[in-house]
């Protein structure tokens, strides 16, 4: 299997640290991966679904996924 491209293990290292304050994390987002939080976000939601995310980090995407799933279910 391919390794995950640096980016996207940005994404996960980013979703695995804990964020002090309102828009601290969308500052860090625009700051550390030059992305704008929407665009992230869609990247993000994407690298859920890839199996090598999963294998890079799985505790991280598994707990994103449980949080994603609950969003559904809330609608």
């Amino acid at each position: 299997m391919e390794e995950l491209p640096a980016r996207e293990r940005s994404i996960l290292a980013l979703e695995r640290r804990g964020f002090s304050g309102p828009g601290a994390k969308e500052r860090a987002i625009r700051e550390q991966l030059g992305l704008a939080p929407v665009r992230y976000y869609q990247l993000l939601n994407a690298l859920l679904n890839d199996p090598r995310a999963l294998a890079h980090d799985p505790v991280t995407v598994n707990r994103l996924r449980r949080v994603r799933e609950a969003r559904r279910d809330e609608r």
